[in-house]
């Protein structure tokens, strides 16, 4: 009989036969007693990886049906948020400290910190709220239910409430309008708070390409995709073309700065002692061919950002224009097919708006202070309005900040990254140009972010030494800071995001009754009935909007309101031309909204209310406390509109 030789005793093992590896018992042996290992995800360090994920996740939850965001006052959800939603932000935050710790080996773990961070942060009203998020983003599912009724918008009417854009600038709402068919829900509304979810969602892979170009160090790439959304409060990621048409820019830099690289161009950054520690090497150059077919699949991006919204292929051909600055990106073609396609299609499809642009360009160009305002009239007022906007202002700085002292202190990373630089603040001399309709301020910002977001993740992050490089002294001194000052910031981040983001949350808001009665009104108007409010910011202020003629009369500077008040009845009977039928709809949203954002003064919307009540001119049709719907019925000669309608 063969007897089995044992292994020779040398300092390695023998091989493991077939059936050792399989796990089965060779015949004929005794089974040998096996020591049990602890299951692997009670390491300690992968303890520390998913246990602080899992608890963040459960407070969260635990808190859900906490959240009063039925009797919100004067500082929005934030004092409607139990404590342990705030301690669920801090354990995700602690636990994502933790998890870069092995960001290099295990960068899943950051990933998924990160994800779990942009549900806290935005999820709550996606679940919670039993009416739509932001009322103005109703005005989207207006223009996706008017496609899906009649086949078709209409980019040369002229639509008041200044919806003729949106027909001028389709593509977003087309895609919608098929996601609508496809899904088999009654509308957009059904799926349209979830949307900073997936948008963000979507976003995060695309930074992880852009950061990951400038760096290999996975620590870095993941605090600047957490800075990013804890300093994206804009509100520009609800369903809008905003959201949909930043997704596809950031997207088409990503190509750029990845695929684009000039041959010859980088120089000494292909030399790693020149670089930065956690630099990465400058991408591999591509040839003439290469980049004309990368145009040509950028094209239908590009094209459908065009189709989608007025300022983003702008933004995107400025962004273009600052890497042709650099020898590495001195590429102009794409640069001029993303010229070419902006302007075929504002000269046909969006040449109305386009003209009228160029109209008001005279008037807005080189004005600094006024286009870099915040909103289009009033200031904020009540605490939580002021509060939020405090916090918009310290946040802008703090990043600002952040990004400073990244390119004064780390010179070899900021050679190396210029482009990204260059990117971010491409967008910061739009300010001379136009105001936006009083958010210029606010675009630039959320343009300028996923670098600014970068190179703030680099102030806190130190750089990895090798193991052949010592550590100098002033290399410990860095590190021993980055320890404090990386917890503390991403902490005050994600605090200064609360007030930001929700400070303002009871505008945002809407009851259902008051959705309803506004529904019911404008069911019933009769085609060319003119519904005035003051401002259009409530609830379905636009359904049936290309059927109606729409007056938000509020929507001025405040001196010109306070004159309003004084007469409102025959202030806006000025504005109502003869034999025209009209409603004012008044609602519980707008006298927030109007307060809020200082259109009217203290008890102006109360005083508004109860003196057209009272005139002669208007019969209150439905009154209950969410608002009040009257009915123009002038007992005198009529007055001429004077213009007061916005088209």
């Amino acid at each position: 009989m063969r007897q089995r030789v044992p292994a020779p005793l040398t300092g390695r093992s023998a091989p493991p036969s077939a059936l050792e590896t399989t796990g089965q018992e060779p015949p004929g042996d005794t089974a040998r007693p096996r020591l049990r290992r602890p299951p692997d995800l009670l390491r300690p360090d992968l303890l520390f990886s998913w246990l602080p994920l899992l608890l963040g996740i459960g407070l969260w939850l635990y808190a859900l049906p906490r959240i009063g965001f039925r009797s919100m006052g004067d500082y929005g959800l934030l004092d409607r948020l139990p404590a342990a939603f705030y301690l669920s932000l801090l354990v995700l935050t602690c636990g994502f400290l933790l998890s870069l710790r092995r960001a290099g080996t295990a960068p899943w773990w950051p990933a998924a910190y990160c994800v779990g961070l942009l549900f806290a942060l935005k999820a709550a009203p996606a679940v919670l709220y039993d009416s739509v998020r932001y009322p103005w983003a109703s005005k989207h599912d207006a223009v996706i239910n008017q496609l899906l009724l009649n086949g078709e918008l209409r980019p040369n009417a002229a639509l008041s409430g200044n919806m003729s854009a949106y027909d001028q600038w389709p593509g977003f709402f087309s895609l919608n309008a098929a996601l609508v068919r496809t899904f088999g829900v009654e509308s957009a509304a059904a799926y349209l708070n979830w949307a900073p979810i997936v948008l963000g969602l979507l976003v995060m892979p695309v930074l992880v390409l852009i950061y990951r170009t400038f760096t290999e160090d996975w620590r870095l790439v993941w605090t600047a995709v957490w800075i990013f959304q804890a300093a994206n409060w804009v509100g520009q990621d609800y369903l809008a073309p905003q959201g949909f048409a930043y997704v596809l820019h950031l997207t088409v830099l990503a190509v750029v700065l990845r695929h684009f690289v000039r041959p010859g161009s980088a120089g000494r950054l292909r030399d790693r002692t020149c670089l930065d520690p956690v630099a990465a090497p400058v991408p591999p150059p591509t040839g003439v061919r290469q980049r004309a077919v990368c145009i040509a699949i950028l094209a239908p991006l590009i094209a459908a950002i065009n189709a989608s919204h007025q300022l983003t292929p702008v933004m995107l051909c400025v962004s273009l224009l600052a890497l042709t600055l650099t020898r590495r990106y001195r590429n102009y073609g794409l640069l001029v097919v993303a010229g070419l396609l902006m302007l075929i299609w504002d000269l046909t499809m969006g040449r109305p708006l386009f003209v009228e642009t160029l109209g008001t360009l005279r008037d807005s160009i080189g004005e600094l202070m006024q286009n870099s305002r915040a909103g289009y009239a009033g200031q904020l007022t009540g605490p939580g309005p002021e509060l939020a906007g405090r916090a918009n202002v310290v946040m802008v700085l703090a990043v600002a900040a952040l990004a400073g002292i990244a390119v004064l202190t780390r010179r070899r990373l900021t050679r190396s990254a210029l482009p990204l630089l260059l990117v971010s603040a491409a967008p910061v001399p739009m300010f001379a140009v136009n105001d936006y309709g009083g958010e210029m301020l606010f675009r630039v910002y959320l343009f300028a972010l996923p670098g600014a977001a970068f190179f703030a993740a680099a102030a806190l992050v130190p750089a990895v030494v090798g193991a052949r490089r010592p550590q100098t002294r002033a290399g410990t001194v860095r590190r021993r800071t980055a320890a404090v000052a990386l917890p503390l910031a991403l902490t005050a981040l994600v605090a200064g995001f609360m007030p930001s983001y929700y400070g303002k949350e009871k505008m945002y808001y809407t009851p259902p009754a008051e959705t309803a009665m506004v529904t019911r009104t404008i069911d019933r108007a009769p085609q060319g009935t003119l519904i005035l409010a003051t401002t259009g910011s409530f609830p379905q202020a636009l359904h049936r909007y290309d059927r109606l003629e729409h007056w938000f009369f509020a929507e001025q500077e405040l001196p010109e309101n306070e004159k309003m008040l004084k007469d409102p009845a025959g202030y806006l009977a000025r504005g109502i031309a003869r034999g025209t039928k009209a409603y004012v709809i008044l609602t519980r949203t707008q006298d927030i909204y109007t307060a809020g954002e200082g259109l009217l003064p203290p008890g102006g919307f109360a005083a508004l209310r109860s003196r057209l009540s009272a005139s002669s001119l208007f019969k209150v049709v439905e009154e209950q406390p969410y608002g009040v719907v009257l009915e123009y019925r002038p007992g005198g000669p009529r007055g001429s509109r004077s213009g007061g309608i916005t088209r």
